[in-house]
Protein backbone atom coordinates (compact mmCIF):
# COMPACT_ATOMS: atom_id res chain seq x y z
CA UNK A 1 0.00 0.00 0.00
CA UNK A 2 1.34 3.61 -0.60
CA UNK A 3 1.92 5.76 2.19
CA UNK A 4 -1.22 8.35 2.77
CA UNK A 5 -0.39 11.98 2.36
CA UNK A 6 -1.04 14.66 4.82
CA UNK A 7 -2.95 17.45 5.19
CA UNK A 8 -0.31 19.73 4.61
CA UNK A 9 0.45 17.93 0.86
CA UNK A 10 -3.08 17.56 0.07
CA UNK A 11 -3.20 21.21 0.50
CA UNK A 12 -0.13 22.36 -1.40
CA UNK A 13 -1.28 19.75 -4.27
CA UNK A 14 -4.69 21.65 -4.58
CA UNK A 15 -3.47 25.10 -4.41
CA UNK A 16 -0.20 25.15 -6.45
CA UNK A 17 -0.14 21.75 -8.65
CA UNK A 18 -3.60 21.40 -9.81
CA UNK A 19 -3.79 24.67 -11.42
CA UNK A 20 -0.36 24.04 -13.50
CA UNK A 21 -1.98 20.17 -14.33
CA UNK A 22 -5.14 21.87 -15.83
CA UNK A 23 -2.96 23.98 -17.46
CA UNK A 24 -1.18 21.28 -19.12
CA UNK A 25 -4.36 18.52 -19.50
CA UNK A 26 -4.27 19.15 -23.45
CA UNK A 27 -0.97 18.20 -23.29
CA UNK A 28 -1.69 14.73 -21.22
CA UNK A 29 -3.40 11.45 -21.50
CA UNK A 30 -4.91 9.59 -18.13
CA UNK A 31 -4.79 5.71 -18.64
CA UNK A 32 -6.57 3.73 -16.22
CA UNK A 33 -4.65 0.45 -15.21
CA UNK A 34 -5.54 -2.15 -12.08
CA UNK A 35 -7.89 1.20 -10.19
CA UNK A 36 -4.17 3.32 -10.40
CA UNK A 37 -4.24 6.54 -12.95
CA UNK A 38 -1.57 6.96 -15.21
CA UNK A 39 -0.52 10.26 -16.38
CA UNK A 40 1.29 9.46 -19.76
CA UNK A 41 2.71 12.87 -21.49
CA UNK A 42 1.74 12.52 -25.29
CA UNK A 43 3.11 14.31 -28.42
CA UNK A 44 1.97 17.59 -28.94
CA UNK A 45 2.87 18.21 -32.29
CA UNK A 46 -0.23 15.46 -33.40
CA UNK A 47 -2.61 17.58 -31.53
CA UNK A 48 -2.21 21.37 -31.53
CA UNK A 49 0.12 23.72 -33.02
CA UNK A 50 3.02 25.87 -32.39
CA UNK A 51 0.25 28.89 -31.62
CA UNK A 52 -1.11 26.92 -29.45
CA UNK A 53 1.68 25.75 -27.19
CA UNK A 54 2.91 29.10 -26.95
CA UNK A 55 -0.63 30.57 -25.38
CA UNK A 56 -0.81 27.51 -23.48
CA UNK A 57 2.65 28.25 -21.73
CA UNK A 58 1.17 31.77 -21.56
CA UNK A 59 -1.61 31.02 -20.03
CA UNK A 60 0.39 29.05 -17.52
CA UNK A 61 3.23 31.52 -16.67
CA UNK A 62 0.18 33.53 -16.16
CA UNK A 63 -1.09 31.71 -13.34
CA UNK A 64 2.10 30.82 -11.85
CA UNK A 65 2.64 34.46 -11.68
CA UNK A 66 -1.01 34.43 -9.67
CA UNK A 67 -0.41 31.54 -7.61
CA UNK A 68 2.78 33.40 -6.68
CA UNK A 69 0.64 36.84 -5.74
CA UNK A 70 -1.82 35.14 -3.73
CA UNK A 71 0.61 33.57 -1.96
CA UNK A 72 2.79 36.96 -1.12
CA UNK A 73 -0.53 38.51 -0.53
CA UNK A 74 -1.41 35.23 2.37
CA UNK A 75 2.12 36.17 3.37
CA UNK A 76 1.69 39.62 4.32
CA UNK A 77 -1.74 38.63 5.63
CA UNK A 78 -0.64 36.30 7.94
CA UNK A 79 2.15 39.13 9.31
CA UNK A 80 0.23 41.60 9.83
CA UNK A 81 -2.56 39.48 11.82
CA UNK A 82 0.10 38.21 13.87
CA UNK A 83 1.82 41.49 14.47
CA UNK A 84 -1.37 42.72 15.59
CA UNK A 85 -2.27 40.25 17.83
CA UNK A 86 1.43 40.91 19.18
CA UNK A 87 0.95 44.48 19.61
CA UNK A 88 -2.60 43.63 21.33
CA UNK A 89 -0.84 41.43 23.72
CA UNK A 90 1.59 44.10 24.43
CA UNK A 91 -0.82 46.56 25.30
CA UNK A 92 -2.23 44.04 27.79
CA UNK A 93 0.63 43.24 29.30
CA UNK A 94 1.40 47.22 29.59
CA UNK A 95 -2.10 47.96 30.90
CA UNK A 96 -1.98 45.40 33.09
CA UNK A 97 -4.51 43.06 32.07
CA UNK A 98 -2.83 40.14 30.21
CA UNK A 99 -3.36 36.86 31.91
CA UNK A 100 0.61 36.23 31.39
CA UNK A 101 1.33 39.28 33.42
CA UNK A 102 -1.15 38.94 36.13
CA UNK A 103 -0.46 34.95 37.25
CA UNK A 104 3.27 35.47 37.92
CA UNK A 105 2.25 38.91 39.62
CA UNK A 106 0.07 37.58 41.62
CA UNK A 107 2.81 34.86 42.63
CA UNK A 108 5.52 37.34 43.13
CA UNK A 109 3.01 39.21 45.28
CA UNK A 110 2.09 36.65 47.63
CA UNK A 111 6.25 35.69 48.00
CA UNK A 112 6.44 39.63 48.68
CA UNK A 113 3.60 39.37 51.52
CA UNK A 114 5.36 35.90 52.89
CA UNK A 115 9.23 37.12 53.22
CA UNK A 116 7.17 40.60 54.32
CA UNK A 117 5.89 38.40 57.28
CA UNK A 118 9.05 36.63 58.12
CA UNK A 119 10.99 39.83 58.01
CA UNK A 120 8.89 41.08 60.39
CA UNK A 121 9.07 38.25 63.00
CA UNK A 122 12.61 38.38 62.66
CA UNK A 123 12.93 41.82 63.15
CA UNK A 124 11.02 41.06 66.60
CA UNK A 125 13.11 38.43 67.69
CA UNK A 126 16.01 40.33 66.74
CA UNK A 127 14.58 43.45 69.13
CA UNK A 128 14.03 40.72 71.93
CA UNK A 129 17.47 39.51 71.65
CA UNK A 130 19.18 42.78 71.95
CA UNK A 131 16.58 44.30 74.55
CA UNK A 132 17.48 40.74 76.71
CA UNK A 133 21.01 41.28 76.18
CA UNK A 134 21.12 45.23 77.61
CA UNK A 135 18.74 43.99 80.45
CA UNK A 136 21.53 41.11 81.32
CA UNK A 137 24.09 43.66 80.80
CA UNK A 138 23.13 46.32 83.35
CA UNK A 139 22.20 43.19 85.64
CA UNK A 140 25.63 42.43 85.58
CA UNK A 141 26.86 46.20 85.93
CA UNK A 142 24.75 46.45 88.71
CA UNK A 143 26.00 43.10 90.80
CA UNK A 144 29.42 43.55 89.91
CA UNK A 145 29.05 47.27 91.46
CA UNK A 146 27.60 45.82 94.73
CA UNK A 147 30.24 43.11 94.93
CA UNK A 148 33.06 46.03 94.30
CA UNK A 149 31.49 47.95 96.85
CA UNK A 150 31.17 45.21 99.46
CA UNK A 151 35.09 44.21 98.78
CA UNK A 152 35.59 47.53 99.17
CA UNK A 153 33.80 48.43 102.70
CA UNK A 154 35.38 45.19 103.82
CA UNK A 155 38.96 46.04 102.73
CA UNK A 156 38.28 49.52 104.48
CA UNK A 157 36.54 47.73 107.81
CA UNK A 158 39.52 45.45 107.60
CA UNK A 159 42.27 47.81 107.83
CA UNK A 160 40.81 50.13 110.24
CA UNK A 161 40.32 47.18 112.56
CA UNK A 162 44.30 46.38 112.39
CA UNK A 163 44.86 49.92 112.47
CA UNK A 164 42.91 49.79 116.22
CA UNK A 165 44.53 46.73 117.26
CA UNK A 166 48.02 47.85 116.18
CA UNK A 167 46.70 50.82 118.70
CA UNK A 168 45.69 49.10 120.94
CA UNK A 169 49.29 46.90 121.22
CA UNK A 170 50.73 50.22 121.30
CA UNK A 171 49.26 51.42 123.99
CA UNK A 172 49.54 48.45 125.90
CA UNK A 173 53.36 48.40 125.21
CA UNK A 174 53.43 51.59 126.96
CA UNK A 175 55.90 51.49 129.85
CA UNK A 176 53.13 52.96 132.81
CA UNK A 177 56.27 54.06 134.57
CA UNK A 178 56.95 56.87 131.91
CA UNK A 179 53.89 58.82 133.60
CA UNK A 180 50.51 58.98 132.30
CA UNK A 181 51.05 62.43 130.57
CA UNK A 182 52.83 60.42 127.97
CA UNK A 183 50.67 57.87 127.59
CA UNK A 184 47.92 59.81 126.85
CA UNK A 185 50.06 61.75 124.53
CA UNK A 186 50.71 58.65 122.51
CA UNK A 187 47.11 57.68 122.55
CA UNK A 188 45.65 60.89 121.26
CA UNK A 189 48.35 61.15 118.45
CA UNK A 190 47.25 57.90 117.50
CA UNK A 191 44.11 58.97 117.63
CA UNK A 192 44.71 61.61 115.20
CA UNK A 193 46.17 59.71 112.87
CA UNK A 194 42.96 57.31 112.71
CA UNK A 195 40.53 60.04 112.39
CA UNK A 196 42.76 61.27 109.43
CA UNK A 197 43.07 58.12 107.78
CA UNK A 198 39.46 57.71 108.03
CA UNK A 199 38.61 60.56 106.44
CA UNK A 200 40.96 60.29 103.33
CA UNK A 201 39.35 56.42 103.15
CA UNK A 202 35.69 57.44 103.18
CA UNK A 203 36.45 60.31 100.28
CA UNK A 204 38.33 57.75 98.36
CA UNK A 205 35.40 55.19 98.78
CA UNK A 206 32.70 58.08 97.65
CA UNK A 207 35.09 58.32 94.35
CA UNK A 208 35.19 54.90 93.53
CA UNK A 209 31.23 53.95 93.81
CA UNK A 210 30.77 57.50 92.40
CA UNK A 211 33.12 56.24 89.05
CA UNK A 212 31.96 52.69 89.47
CA UNK A 213 28.31 53.90 89.08
CA UNK A 214 28.68 56.16 86.12
CA UNK A 215 31.07 53.90 83.76
CA UNK A 216 28.58 50.61 84.53
CA UNK A 217 24.93 52.64 84.48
Amino acid sequence: TSPTPSPRCNTALSFYILPLIKCFLPFLREVNSCGRVRIIICSPVSEMDEEDCERRRMECLDEMSNLEKQFNDLRDQLYRERLSQVNSKLSEVEAGRASEYLEPLAVLLENMQVRTKVAGIYRELCLDSVKNKYDCEIQAASQHWESEKLLLLDTVQSELEEKIRRLEEDRHSIDITSGNNQASRACTTYSSWICVDWTAIRKVCVSVCVSVSITYL
